[in-house]
């Protein structure tokens, strides 16, 4: 969940990866977020007679990665935070997670980076392999400049390939407290606006372009204080997010 090119980011992530899984709120973010996805990852899968490449860029420990392999022929999973690449390692070592995840420590600029595999074994150091689909979830509001990272995901897919991105919503100023205050550095954005997004997908190249909200996550955002509200009760500790599935199409 931290493809993230500042310093700061990284360190965060570092530092919180062998902790991140025990987070109820991430776990229930990608446990949604795969349940959203899954209709249409076993759908493009059946039509791939089960060679369904997968790239995942900000995969974190891999709670969503995981998920994702049983239906798919391989997933390639991206992150730049070593300490979350680490974790994903060590959970393909064990003997109930799938064999068919290759976790690499990265920030993914380039198409045709060294670091993800060849389109041919044949030939290790010639052109990187494409995509059927790429995927990431809660990234987006990290990146700075999305226009260089949508088009780098362009650039990872096959002719007809497809992206399926997973954020949370900017839904107006409340919704800077997904994140509470000690954890806004690095954030670039809170959340993702609905037609900004579909414009810039549009910009980058992406064909059969849709936003939609996929699902609302019930978050604790008791880190903002109690306040009282116009009426003189007491603010709920928890409010609901909603989150956006940007999907397009390689043309």
């Amino acid at each position: 969940m931290s493809n993230l090119p500042s310093t700061t980011g990284n360190e965060r992530f570092n530092a919180e990866a062998a902790n991140w899984d025990n987070n109820p709120s991430v776990q229930e973010a990608t446990r949604l977020a795969y349940e959203t996805l899954q209709p249409l990852i076993q759908k493009l899968s059946d039509e791939k007679k089960s060679t369904l490449d997968v790239l995942e860029v900000g995969c974190g420990t891999g709670l969503l990665s995981v998920r994702v392999a049983p239906l798919v022929h391989e997933i390639v999973a991206v992150d730049t935070a070593e300490g979350m690449i680490e974790m994903l390692k060590r959970k393909t070592t064990q003997p109930d997670t799938p064999k068919n995840i290759l976790p690499i420590c990265k920030l993914l600029e380039d198409p045709e980076d060294p670091a993800l595999p060849p389109s041919g074994e044949q030939n290790p150091a010639g052109a990187r392999r494409k995509f059927d689909l790429a995927l990431s979830h809660l990234v987006l509001h990290h990146i700075p400049d999305l226009r260089p990272f949508l088009r780098m995901l362009l650039g990872c897919l096959k002719p007809g390939g497809r992206i399926a991105l997973t954020d949370f919503e900017d839904f107006g100023p409340e919704a800077i407290k997904f994140h509470p205050p000690s954890k806004l550095e690095g954030v670039e954005r809170h959340g993702i606006p609905r037609q900004w997004m579909e414009d810039l997908l549009k910009e980058a190249g992406f064909a059969q372009v849709k936003v939609w909200v996929g699902w609302k996550l019930e978050k604790d955002i008791g880190e903002w204080g109690e306040n009282a509200g116009s009426n003189g009760d007491v603010e709920k500790k928890t409010m609901q997010f909603p989150f956006l599935v940007c999907e397009g199409v390689r043309p």
